[in-house]
Order: structure tokens, then C-alpha cells, then sequence
């Protein structure tokens, strides 16, 4: 019987959830199709027929990271809030989904890519500029309509919120995913907001209200 759009949406998520287990549980083990057809229950032949490489199938978990980070990262900034409390909420949403992704973080680390088609530790990369990216654009966003006056330089201070980011994500993959991305963050985020503006900032008083 052929198998119908539904079902076949269904083995590729199955794939791609076995995927992402193996490489929560196989620290420094390099994945092959054949164990990876074995832990769906599948021949690799059946692999192919929804993925046409192992590339791909790592392609399409983080065309997922992507996808989900980005989503919601739009929502933020769309939404009212102050320079602070929207580069607090996009660090804190990429923590909570290393958190609740612990295979995935080996692949926003690039410990499981290595050894793998160069263009997926390129394209992971710029998953993480991206980020930064928003990040200046947010703090942009802060010195045009609030006034907001960064300590240091807009990209400077992108590039420090990113780098505590993926440190701690790094930490998290490092412990075995004993130590949760989000442990001491807020109190630690108190501390470093407490210092990302100059003292000498002033609010515009021509930017909108609740902006």
C-alpha cells in the first residue's frame, strides 16, 4: 500500500527525532546512516527515500533550529519593550531552547559536525551572526527612539551578549547536560544589565511611549 503525504511527513520527523536523540546520547560518536537506520527501526535504504544524504538530514535539523529561534525572536522585537527586556528575552529564549534541545546544542556547538560537509559548520555559524545581528539591531532600535546610550559600542556589546550565550551553551554541552543554560542566569543577567548603559544616558523625549 502506498504510503500517503501524511504518513511520509510522519517517518521524516521519526528520522529526524532519532537523529537528534543519538546525538544527545552520543557524546564524540560520529553518527553513521546504518546506526541511525537501526535506531528507527528502518533500512538505510528507507533513510534515503526521505533524506538524500546524512548532510541533509543535519540540514534540516537546523533549518529547525532556524525556524523556531527566529519565529519568536521576531516576536520580541515586535512587541513593546525596552532595549534591556528585549536583549534579555532573545538570550534567555536561545537558552531555554539549548535547554530543552540538549541533542541539537551539539550541533549549535559544532561538536557533532565535525568531520561533516563543510557547509554545515557555515551555516550553523551564521545562525549565530544572525542572532548577533539582531541583537545590534535591537540596541539600534534603543539609541534612535529611547535614547539608550550602550556602555560600549553597539557591536561590541552585541558580540558580548552572544559570546555569554554560547559559553554557557557550551558549558551545558561540556557538563553532559547536567548544567542547565539557564542556571545563575538571572541573577547574572541583573548583573550585566546593571552595567550595559552609560550612566549618562538620557531618554529621548520625542521617542514614542511603550516603545
Amino acid at each position: 500500500m502506498a504510503m500517503t503525504r501524511e504518513q511520509k511527513i510522519s517517518r521524516r520527523d521519526q528520522i529526524l527525532q532519532a537523529l537528534a536523540r543519538m546525538l544527545e546520547q552520543g557524546r564524540g560518536q560520529r553518527i553513521t546512516t546504518a546506526a541511525l537506520a537501526r535506531e528507527v527501526g528502518v533500512s538505510e535504504a528507507a533513510l534515503y527515500r526521505h533524506f538524500p544524504s546524512k548532510t541533509r538530514m543535519y540540514e534540516a535539523l537546523i533549518e529547525y533550529i532556524e525556524q523556531t529561534l527566529f519565529e519568536r525572536v521576531t516576536l520580541i522585537v515586535s512587541e513593546p519593550g525596552d532595549v534591556s527586556d528585549r536583549c534579555q528575552r532573545i538570550v534567555t529564549l536561545l537558552l531555554i531552547f539549548a535547554d530543552k534541545n540538549p541533542g541539537l546544542c551539539r550541533l549549535m556547538t559544532g561538536e557533532a559536525l565535525s568531520g561533516e560537509h563543510e557547509r554545515l559548520q557555515t551555516r550553523m555559524a551564521q545562525l549565530f551572526e544572525r542572532l548577533e545581528t539582531q541583537l545590534k539591531q535591537v540596541l539600534r532600535t534603543g539609541e534612535i527612539e529611547q535614547g539608550y546610550r550602550p556602555a560600549i559600542g553597539v557591536s561590541a556589546l552585541a558580540n558580548l551578549l552572544m559570546a555569554v550565550a554560547e559559553g554557557r551553551i557550551n558549558q551545558y554541552v561540556r557538563s553532559g547536560f547536567r548544567r542547565a543554560p539557564q542556571h545563575h542566569w538571572e541573577e547574572q543577567w541583573h548583573l550585566l544589565s546593571a552595567h550595559l548603559a552609560s550612566e549618562t544616558a538620557a531618554v529621548n523625549p520625542d521617542a514614542p511611549s511603550g516603545i
